[in-house]
């Protein structure tokens, strides 16, 4: 018999503020997060803007022998790791080390150091790279080192399924927890990948959004002038816990885990079909983990990127997974004040989601101004709405064609 997980922890770095409070508040106030890019001289790029994690004080969270050590995405996984225990008022302890697994997403890991120690080799030569390069730029550092500072010994791992890492990762840990491999997990995603190569190679595509002149309207998801997404960075994570252990120790219950759905496109490495398949088949492959029917859905936090492409095709696997009930669904892109945090996106998005259901609040969708063609349905334009929803679904769709689905409902004794 599977068993019943919940949500008694979350944890957030993102460039709304570092903590929970702060980025809801910002978020559900309709705040951007996206700037000009300070982390390098863009003279020569013609994007200049991101979402930059800007009030982030590492010696809060972790030693400074180990931080100087660890790539940005590394740190922030600490940090919104530590928030979430805390929040949860989880220990780990020898008794219960080896059933609390450890599950992230992350899509390009240390790209930054990569790119500067490429740099130091070619100019300086081998013996400069210092011996932490290689321990420094791995995607899974993320997981080992909040395994390693917090003593968990269960299932640890990190998936890099791009843009879909973090919702995947959150999905396996609920899976790994009803299974029964371990009792509860510290799960999420985190990026930090704003550095010359990335925003060159995402521009070289005509991904990110060139509207340099107002950042804070450059992310307008499902907005008729929508010209791509802008790259973001931070961290958001979970704790997830077996239903009976979490009311044994009297834990505060965000929401209840109840599906999750993944998919292939099988279609092209970069864009969806233009029916939205492999969306429509995760979509419902969560609503049937969670034996749900789609009218028991009543708030979707999009993958919604701003992107010409994704929006309309996510528009369209909507539409055909939940029919007439799509224009009673509640739908918001978060990514239109956060930015597109990649491989980090869905764990954020997963705490938004928990905290949606816990708070009875939908955050809005920020500059959707003038709807595009066929994006006709209700994606809470604006401003924040208070709401009675019962269940809600996170979207994540990925370079590759790789997709991911998760379902949450608000905590409750009913089966």
């Amino acid at each position: 018999m599977k068993r019943r997980v919940v949500v008694t922890g979350v944890g957030l770095v993102t460039p709304l503020g570092t903590g929970v409070d702060k980025t809801w508040e910002g978020l559900c106030a309709g705040k951007s997060g996206i700037g000009p890019i300070t982390r390098f001289d863009v003279s020569d790029y013609a994007v200049k803007i991101a979402a930059e994690v800007k009030d982030f004080h590492v010696d809060d969270f972790i030693e400074k022998k180990l931080a100087k050590h660890l790539e940005f995405f590394v740190q922030y996984a600490l940090a919104a790791a530590d928030m979430a225990l805390k929040d949860a008022d989880f220990s780990i302890t020898e008794e219960n080390s080896t059933r609390v697994g450890v599950i992230t997403g992350c899509g390009l890991g240390g790209l930054p150091a990569i790119e500067k120690y490429a740099d130091i080799v070619r100019e300086r030569g081998p013996r400069r790279i210092t011996p932490f390069f290689i321990p420094m730029v791995i995607p899974n550092m993320g997981a080992g080192h909040i395994s390693i500072v917090n003593k968990a010994k269960g299932p640890n791992m990190s998936l890099t399924t791009a843009c879909a890492a973090g919702t995947h990762a959150v999905g396996e840990a609920f899976r790994l927890i009803s299974d029964g491999k371990c009792d509860a997990a510290i799960t999420g995603g985190s990026e930090s990948t704003i550095c010359p190569l990335a925003v060159a190679g995402f521009n070289s595509m005509k991904a990110l959004s060139r509207r340099n002149d107002e950042p804070e309207k450059a992310s307008r998801p499902f907005d008729k002038d929508r010209d791509g997404f802008v790259i973001a960075e931070g961290a958001g994570m979970l704790i997830l816990e077996e239903l009976e252990l979490a009311r044994a120790r009297g834990a505060k219950i965000y929401a209840e885990m109840a599906g999750y759905g993944l998919s292939g496109d099988g279609y092209h490495m970069a864009a969806p079909p233009e029916d939205g398949d492999g969306a429509v088949r995760c979509m419902q492959m969560a609503l049937d983990d969670a034996g749900m029917n789609p009218a028991d859905i009543g708030y979707i936090n999009a993958h919604g990127t701003s992107t010409p492409l994704n929006d309309v095709v996510e528009t369209r696997a909507i539409k055909q997974v939940f029919q007439e009930h799509a224009l009673k669904l509640a739908i918001s892109s978060t990514k239109s004040m956060t930015g597109h945090m990649l491989g980090g996106a869905g764990g954020i998005e997963a705490v938004f989601t928990a905290l949606s259901l816990y708070h009875q609040l939908i955050p809005p969708t920020a500059n959707l101004e003038n709807p595009g063609p066929e994006c006709n349905l209700d994606y809470v334009p604006g401003t924040a709405r208070e709401c009675n929803i019962q269940a809600a679904m996170s979207n994540s769709f990925g370079f590759g064609g790789t997709n991911a689905v998760v379902i949450m409902k608000r905590y409750g004794d009913s089966k």
